[in-house]
């Protein structure tokens, strides 16, 4: 039976990684944090109303979408995200820390870079956080950087990526040192952050963001 999205709304979910976890190494490291970004996007398809059903990626590594639906996953050593829509989706991670001028250059040129005088440190997470979550919707990878571009700006939490002559509508959420971005495009935004206690137990925050004025 095909399962289809409850309601007109995305609902990114970011998981906090356990302190055990986050010191392993090599391989269990990856298997521990691939099965918590798995779980962030179970519980971001239940939150959808859609049955998860057989996760499967093609040959180049991208997330082959199921009954119309897309699916995206991310991790990092604190945190992991899933997300599941029915419309291309990407989210990315990434802790916001002292970068260099030869990656900002990387990342973005100097016409991006104009789009605004903001804190230059969040700026770059702004945009690279941004680029990967359209790249990963893309099914393209990172091979697509050099022609992905920050076209607006459109408010310190949204902004509009270009690429392949398409607009792409991305949504920031900022905790704990870190910032989420995911692929909105009009669409309605509902965060979910859960977090571990002391005890070991989840905590669950929420909060709602509406689409952005282009």
């Amino acid at each position: 039976m095909k399962q289809t999205l409850k309601s007109k709304i995305i609902f990114p979910v970011i998981l906090e990684v356990p302190e055990n976890e986050r010191n392993l190494n090599g391989r269990k490291k990856v298997e521990a944090l691939s099965a918590r970004a798995r779980f962030a996007l179970e519980v971001s398809s239940i939150k959808s109303g859609v049955n998860l059903g057989c996760l499967a990626k093609n040959e180049d590594g991208a997330p082959v979408p199921f009954d119309g639906n897309f699916w995206s996953v991310t991790h990092k050593s604190e945190y992991v995200g899933g997300v599941i829509a029915r419309m291309e989706t990407g989210i990315d991670i990434e802790k916001i820390k002292p970068c260099s001028k030869a990656l900002c250059n990387k990342i973005a040129d100097p016409v991006e870079w104009a789009l605004s005088d903001s804190d230059r440190e969040i700026l770059f997470f702004r945009f690279w956080t941004s680029k990967e979550a359209v790249l990963k919707a893309a099914r393209t990878g990172i091979s697509g950087l050099s022609v992905c571009r920050i076209e607006k700006i459109l408010s310190d939490n949204s902004l509009i990526v270009n690429y392949n002559n398409k607009r792409w509508e991305i949504r920031h959420n900022f905790f704990n040192g870190h910032i989420a971005s995911v692929v909105a495009n009009g669409i309605d935004i509902e965060w979910t952050i859960l977090k571990h206690s002391i005890s070991g137990e989840l905590s669950c925050k929420s909060h709602f963001t509406e689409p952005s004025e282009k």
